[in-house]
This record gives C-alpha cells, structure tokens and sequence, in this order.
C-alpha cells in the first residue's frame, strides 16, 4: 500500500504502539488514586505532559490534554467567549477553518453572535491585515488556523496576535495547530496565541488524545466538563493514560531528528509538484507552504472518483478533509475556482517515510485514471 493522507491520520511507530501496551497491560493505576501505583502513575502522566508541552515551546501548566483536536477548538472557543461574555458577542473567524471551528461558530449565531468569516483568495491565501480589518471593539475572538488541512496554506497567526494586541486588546485569539506541529516552526510564546489546539495522530501518535494550550492572558478559564479535579480541575474524567504515553512517545520520536523528517517532506512535496507536471488536465491548486500538503485538481474528473480508483489499486489519497466523507468540501468552495477545477480537487499529504517511488506510483495511477476516462464535467 502507498499511504499519501498523512493529513488524515498518520501511521504509529511500533515505539509508540510498545509504549501504550506497557501502561495498559503493566502500569495500569488511576493517577487520582492515593496508593503507590497511583501515585506513580500522575508522575508519569505529568512528565509526558512536560514532553509534549516542550515541543510545543510552553509550560506543562499550560497545558491540558483533551481527547482530539476537535475538543480542543470547542474549548477554547467556549472558554474565550465565556471570559469575554461581557465585552461584546462578536467572533472572527476564517471560511476555511476546520469543521469544529466552524460548526462551533454555527453554534454560536444560533445563542445570538455575530461571526465574521475572511474568505481567501483563489490561492487560499489570507493576509493579516484582513483578518484585523474585521476586528471591532465587541470582537471577543478570532479563530485562525496555523495551517490549512486541505491546502497546506500557513497563516500568519504570528502577526495576527500583533496587531490584535493594538486593535483589541482584550479579544483572545485561538489557533488550530493540529496541522502545525511538528510540521512546521511552532513556539507558543512566539507564536502569541491565547489557544493553541493539536492533536496526537497527526504526528504518528494514537487517536483519541490531544492537548489545548491556554496562554497566561486566559482567566479562570471555563472547565469543559464538569465533575473531578483532573487536569486542574478543567477538565474532569479519569486521564487517558495509555493514549498520554503514546502522545508523549510519538512527540519524542518526531523531535529526535524534527530538521530531517521536516526536510524529507519538504523534498517529496516538491518533487511531486514537478512530477504532477505530467498527468494532462492536472493543476495544482495554492502554494501551500507546509511541507506536508499538496492540493491539486484534475480538471473535470471528480474527485471522489479518483480517490476510489486509486484506492482500488492501493494507493491513498483523499479529496479533502477527512470529515467530509465525501461531501464537497466547504475549502474548495470558498476558492472560487470554476466548477470543472472545483469539482477534481485531491489531496496528497505525506510524511517522514514517504518516498519518491511513491510518487511515482501516484502520478503513473493518475495518469492511467485520465486516459481510462471520460472527464464527466
């Protein structure tokens, strides 16, 4: 098989799979009960979270685990509103966020805000200043993702956190770096986001586990569960131990030579933007400076098509965002390309172990899906 939806799901190093088996088969205990394997077991989860917070560029205080990267943005989207609920009911966001921001802001039109969303430009680009030109004195939030999990597309959330400061300082700005971290340069302190989101399976890590970063500027922020102490009290339920260990395991692999894995993903996608050059009616779709994803479009082929053909032969693509399922993907729509470009959006997405020979599998497969076919558009 030739995996290329990296973005989707990564695959989990044999370490990673050793360390989740050792917790759950040997080092069992409920870090909130009071007896030795107990006991032993909260020092273990608290000096995973100081790896993983570390490679996030934080504090392990400021960090809490969640169960995916959709919980994390639903948090912090809940929890700025909640410290702002006084100064105003006005969000900004982007119309090419992922769907947990997005449906989150639905949610919130429903209680009665007002939500503003930055479309791109057909590139999929979003400068800083336009985001900040929507800020008014009742914004209490923007919503910014670090990277597009489509488009590869890296937003300027650095500069977005500066000119937010001027504009409104006391609206907090939240960042989905699921997509971001361990891909790309990524410090919270420099980053100067409130909320950072990521998640574990992006990173060769287990599903189920992620972890929300909640910047000193948040107050008393509002606990996502109710119930026990767990994770300072913001987040009850008994900790995941098994999926911590794995997080904290895959973040270490991914660290150990992060300059290299960065580097062989940077050389893939740009040997396969050559590469594509050669399957007709095929154009690539943004620049996409993340190293790990690459948009591109099969004029008048339907995507869905395509991912399935390819499936058929073993090869891994997808036609967007894995939580579409096949839907059209509300990216691609704020575009604006024409409906044949539109309509053959896929997505290639790698990692560390991708190779050239597995691009080239892909291209000779999609060049064979073009020549088999009819366009049907």
């Amino acid at each position: 098989m030739i995996y290329l939806d990296h973005a989707a799901t990564t695959p989990v190093p044999r370490e990673v799979a050793d360390a989740m088996y050792q917790v759950l088969a040997g080092e069992f205990g409920n870090p909130s009960s009071q007896y030795p394997m107990g006991l032993e077991m909260k020092k273990q989860v608290e000096r995973w979270r100081e790896t993983v917070a570390a490679a996030l560029g934080c504090s392990g205080a400021e960090l809490r685990f969640t169960s995916c990267g959709t919980e994390g943005d639903n948090w912090a989207i809940a929890a700025a509103c909640w410290q702002n609920r006084h100064g105003g009911r006005h969000v900004v966001t982007t119309a090419v966020e992922h769907s947990a921001v997005l449906e989150s802001c639905k949610w919130l039109e429903r209680q009665g805000f007002t939500v503003t969303y930055i479309a791109p430009d057909a590139a999929g680009e979003i400068p800083a200043e336009r985001v900040l030109e929507a800020v008014r004195p009742d914004t209490v939030l923007v919503s910014v993702m670090l990277v597009n999990n489509e488009l590869g597309t890296v937003y300027p959330v650095a500069e977005i956190a500066r000119g937010l400061r001027e504009r409104n300082p006391k609206a907090l700005l939240h960042t989905d770096a699921v997509q971001g971290f361990l891909k790309i340069p990524l410090e919270a302190k420099g980053l100067g986001a409130d909320f950072i989101t990521i998640s574990a399976h992006k990173i060769g890590g287990p599903k189920g586990i992620g972890a929300l970063y909640i910047g000193p500027r948040v107050r008393n922020p509002k606990p996502l569960l109710a119930g026990g102490s767990q994770e300072g009290g913001l987040r009850a339920g008994t900790e995941a131990t098994a999926q911590i260990a794995g997080f904290a395991k895959a973040v270490e692999l991914r660290t150990a030579d992060l300059p290299e894995a960065t580097a062989r993903m940077a050389d893939v996608k740009a040997y396969a933007r050559e590469a594509l050059s050669a399957v007709p009616d095929l154009e690539l779709i943004g620049a996409g400076g993340a190293p790990h994803i690459l948009a591109a479009s099969l004029r008048g082929w339907p995507s869905q098509n395509i991912v399935n053909d390819l499936g058929a032969q073993d090869i891994c693509i997808s036609a967007g965002s894995a939580c579409h399922q096949g839907k059209p993907s509300h990216v691609v729509a704020a575009l604006g390309l024409p409906k044949r470009t539109a309509a053959g959006v896929i997505r290639l997405s790698f990692g560390p172990e991708t190779t050239r020979e597995d691009i080239d599998a892909c291209v000779q497969a999609l060049r064979r899906h073009h020549d088999s076919r009819m366009p049907m558009l």
